[in-house]
């Protein structure tokens, strides 16, 4: 089971994305934040009663009696795309007060795959030793930033990237993105 949250920062297409994409490969937990839904709909039109279908699960993010709260609660790994710079901040601090930050709490002491997507350009000082922090406690930092390689034509495109590398962070085979295969010469 992977847990997917969605925090209040642009772009949160990459976390609709990764739950569209996870759906058929796993079961999953969804997660929206009061902020989050707000941007969704600005940005992509969808509610988030519209995704909750998408998810096997799904919680308040305020909910910290949810049982992904839980280190007892046996699931794979967490993202958090996009992750806005307060969520970040609350992880590397270890400030878990709500459904979100607990499940990343959970992952970071438990020793299972967190992978944040933060979406903030440009960064502070504070940003970059918050990431930093996570980083070496074991969470995994995929900003979202594209590559161009695979001469993307479309903004799904770019969305697909993204989404692709963190399912392939996750261990989940997918085929979102054209692999670099090397420069052609010809």
């Amino acid at each position: 089971m992977i847990i997917v949250a969605i925090t209040g920062a642009s772009g949160t297409i990459y976390g609709v994305r990764i739950l569209e994409a996870l759906s058929e490969k796993t079961e999953t937990t969804l997660l929206v934040t009061r902020t989050a839904s707000k941007i969704l709909e600005y940005e992509t039109s969808l509610k988030v009663d519209d995704i909750k279908g998408l998810a096997d699960h799904y919680f308040n993010f305020q909910d910290l009696e949810a049982p992904i709260s839980s280190g007892s609660f046996n699931f794979d790994g967490m993202v958090i795309a996009p992750c806005s710079m307060k969520t970040l901040a609350a992880i590397a601090q270890g400030y878990a007060d709500n459904a979100i930050t607990r499940a990343a709490d959970v992952s970071l002491k438990e020793k299972r795959k967190l992978v944040l997507v933060p979406r903030e350009t440009p960064l502070r000082s504070a940003h970059l030793e918050n990431m930093l922090k996570v980083s070496r406690e074991g969470g995994i930092i995929l900003p979202a930033m594209p590559g161009f390689y695979h001469k993307p034509e479309t903004i799904d495109d770019m969305i697909n990237f993204i989404a692709g590398k963190v399912l392939d962070i996750l261990g989940i085979r997918n085929s979102l993105f054209r692999r670099w295969t090397g420069h052609d010469t010809r």
